[in-house]
């Protein structure tokens, strides 16, 4: 019998709910298959080697436990550049590597680059087929309908030994895992079609996705993007441009001032078949309202659910996806990274808030730092602890193997229960990341580097900065979200405007192009980050910051300014002292490559 509430799943299902079933009862005995698995696929590397695995060794799980350090890209990026460079020998894995893996992390202010190989689309792709059959418990009739996601292709480049390196979406949207899916399974039934997917343009991506879904929206049973900010911005996306997409549904033809890609045209042209002047009324009748809230149902009125991440630095945009969603559950189906894909969420119509995601242990070898006892700097291998040894409530750092190295992968995680074996986790946060807003992810060493620079622009005014902290604003319907700084000056009264004004709005673009790719492509490519805000705010601020802490019980003595802070009172105190506004005038320069080749990440910092 199904547990209560959940549905009998169909035949095509099952097999999938007793793999999880499976893998989860026998977790300890997988996590040290995969180990074997992984060593002796790499029994060659030299990366064993070098750490004293070599021979019957290199294939022992209690040896590679013993004797291969913690490390972080750092430890690595020596050897990653040597195959980005063109050397083939084995230095990480058995099996040749087919590309890198740019992440949306940062390394230096650029992407890190993870080497994989062939056979890791597998595991991403069994990780896909494991959603719909565990959705399917609990929402009926997603079976022989349509999900409208929309879904994009970021920029690629080549490394100088010939290798593609793309962001790890990029990879499987690109891969015949994705192209040539089954269309039978409803997890991979979408409106897009793939040339509208793979198209690199942006603005051309988006109208051609939206347009396709319009025009299918009686199919449609999910909704959904990858990231809950790339959702939101197709709807303001949507409601700028509404009245362009309901004229091409009433003439059943394609705009060329807005998509003059010919493939996406064509792969368009086979949704938008005919004229619809009635679809085409029915669309302008709910855009032409004068609230936008509840749009989603009320556009497409047969979706069940909306399934977009929301946990970490997406839960800022719950509240705009409650307005927009009107009522329907917001989903978290699946945790992932550049690096790996961990696990999904076995109960996706709970709470936002309330999201776990179980591990799946097939997917790597997992390891975990308790950081109620370790370092957050250095880690030894004494310090780990195996997937079915963590404890309830305890918060750790994740450590993946897929290739012969224990990785720190920096998400922090607190253990929220269990399903059989395999542990369940909540994702807190990732270490020292303190502003994001799409896929890009600032630490605060980064923008500790960018204001600290940028501030030195006021020096000839005799200003200086005295202090500042940050906040990712999530965008209205006049565009997408943006950084603001508050910052608070020193001097400078004197010759406030138009010079200082000018010096301000130099120091907001000496920011941005201080911080990583990720940023200045999401600004200059892609235009999901707006301009960059500095709020001036009043001498004492941050005095009053500190008061309004104390008030709340911190300890005077260890008490810091916040360096980044979110929507609420702290925002509320400071937007009321704020004496001036300035924005960047211009785009950061951007190019996909420019620096991730070298070691020296001081040179060349501002590409043309």
């Amino acid at each position: 019998m199904p547990e209560a509430g959940k549905i009998t799943p169909p035949e095509a299902h099952l097999k999938a709910l007793e793999f999880i079933e499976h893998v989860t009862a026998n977790a300890d005995v997988v996590q040290r298959r995969v180990l074997g698995e992984i060593l002796g696929q790499n029994a060659a590397a030299e990366y064993l080697r070098r750490h004293g695995l070599s021979g019957r060794a290199g294939a022992d799980p209690d040896a590679f436990k013993r004797l291969i350090p913690v490390v972080t890209y750092e430890d690595l990026q020596p050897d990653i550049l040597r195959v980005a460079h063109g050397d083939t020998s084995p230095i990480f894995s058995g099996r040749p590597i087919s590309e890198f893996l740019t992440s949306s992390g940062t390394s230096g202010g650029e992407r890190k680059l993870m080497p994989t190989i062939e056979e890791e689309l597998d595991r991403r792709s069994l990780l896909y087929s494991l959603l719909m059959p565990v959705m399917g418990q609990f929402v009926p009739g997603v079976d022989g309908r349509k999900g409208m996601y929309l879904l994009f292709v970021k920029a690629e480049t080549q490394t100088p030994g010939g290798l593609v390196a793309r962001p790890v979406l990029t990879s499987y949207y690109n891969s015949r895992h994705f192209l040539d899916r089954p269309r039978d399974d409803p997890f991979n039934s979408y409106t897009s079609p793939n040339e509208a997917v793979l198209c690199p343009d942006p603005y051309q991506s988006m109208y051609s996705q939206l347009l396709c879904g319009l025009v299918q929206r009686d199919e449609v049973v999910r909704v959904g993007a990858v990231f809950a900010s790339g959702f939101i911005r197709a709807l303001r996306f949507l409601e700028k441009h509404w009245r362009s997409l309901c004229r091409d549904i009433r003439d059943g033809e394609l705009d060329p001032a807005h998509v003059t890609d010919g493939g996406v045209r064509e792969a368009v042209s086979r949704v938008l078949c005919r004229p619809d002047p009635d679809l085409a009324l029915r669309i302008e009748a709910e855009c032409q309202q004068s609230s936008w809230k509840g749009i989603i149902p009320r556009l497409w009125p047969g979706t069940k659910y909306v399934d977009v991440i929301v946990t970490g630095a997406m839960a800022q945009y719950i509240p705009t996806l409650e307005f927009y969603s009107g009522g329907l559950p917001l989903v978290s189906a699946m945790y992932a990274s550049s690096e790996c894909y961990f696990g999904i969420n076995l109960n996706p119509l709970c709470d936002p808030s309330d999201v776990a995601y179980t591990l799946i242990p097939t997917m790597a070898y997992f390891e975990f730092l308790d950081l109620q006892h370790s370092s957050n700097d250095k880690a030894d291998v004494d310090d780990l602890v195996d997937l079915v040894d963590v404890k309830l409530g305890h918060e750790y750092e994740l450590v993946v193997t897929t290739y012969p190295g224990k990785y720190r992968i920096g998400d922090v995680l607190r253990v929220s229960g269990f399903k059989n074996k395999a542990p369940q986790f909540k994702f807190v946060r990732r270490k020292n990341v303190v502003l994001s807003l799409d896929a890009e992810k600032t630490d605060e060493v980064e923008l500790q580097g960018a204001v600290g620079a940028a501030a030195r622009n006021l020096e000839q005014f005799g200003a200086a900065l005295a202090d500042y902290t940050s906040y990712a604003e999530t965008g209205g319907s006049s565009g997408p979200g943006h950084y603001v700084l508050y910052w608070e000056l020193l001097g400078g009264d004197r010759d406030r405007s138009p010079v200082l004004a000018a010096a301000m709005e130099d120091c907001c673009m000496a920011v941005e192009e201080a911080l990583n790719s990720v940023y200045r492509q999401g600004r200059a490519c892609d235009q999901s980050i707006g301009p960059l805000e500095i709020r001036e705010v009043e001498k004492g601020t941050f005095d009053k910051l500190m008061d309004y802490a104390l008030s709340q019980g911190a300890s005077f003595n260890q008490y810091k300014a916040p360096r980044c802070v979110q929507a609420g009172p702290l925002v509320e105190l400071l937007d009321a002292r704020v004496k001036a506004s300035y924005f960047s005038p211009n785009c950061p320069n951007w190019r996909p490559g420019h620096k991730q080749w070298t070691n020296n990440h001081d040179e060349d910092h501002n590409p043309v």
